[in-house]
């Protein structure tokens, strides 16, 4: 198997397997598309350059909790949801406030989230949202009854277009602002 020339045929393989995944890649599933003859570094330079290289054009190249891919601007996703119209999914009030309470607290018990909330939580609430694979069992608490701790997972970051928690906004600015939720 032949080894890449030069720069601009490395990032061509680069754009093609990022745009044929199916889900991010991370640089170390890149960087064993080189067979160990790419630094960390360089990749990582390649990578900004294929993300100036498509600023001007349709699709951007963006870095998620477990990778970079390639996706729509999001001044053509209302287009794209006319092509492909997927009832978009609505979550209860109750949905959204445990994953905001995961999101913001982990990890937590259920306990925790029935402290926060004041109400008991659904375990069709739990279900929903580990089927979804936005949270997932990290570990039990040490105390009595060692109950399940609850976390975020990297498909919840992923799907919000988050590479970190640190990303999620502050706490402080849903304060100054009323949201309405459908129950």
């Amino acid at each position: 198997m032949r080894e890449p020339d030069n720069i601009t045929e490395m990032k061509q393989i680069l754009e093609a397997v990022l745009l044929t995944a199916g889900q991010p890649l991370s640089l170390d599933d890149m960087l064993k598309l080189f067979a160990g003859r790419m630094e960390r570094t360089t990749l990582r330079m390649l990578m900004d350059e294929l993300k100036q290289d498509w600023a001007e054009k349709t699709l951007e190249l963006v870095q998620v909790a477990s990778g970079y891919r390639f996706q729509a601007k999001s001044q053509f996703s209302e287009f794209i949801v006319r092509l492909n119209p997927e009832r978009q999914a609505k979550y209860s009030r109750a949905v959204m406030e445990t994953l905001a309470i995961i999101a913001y607290r982990q990890p937590v018990t259920r306990g925790d989230i029935e402290q926060i909330r004041g109400v008991a939580v659904n375990p069709n609430v739990m279900r929903q949202l580990q089927e979804r694979d936005w949270i997932d069992v990290v570990g039990q608490r040490e105390v009595p009854g060692r109950p399940s701790l609850y976390a975020t997972t990297k498909h919840f970051l992923d799907d919000l277009n988050l590479r970190s928690l640190a990303e999620l906004p502050q706490m402080e600015d849903f304060e100054q602002t009323e949201i309405p939720l459908d129950s």
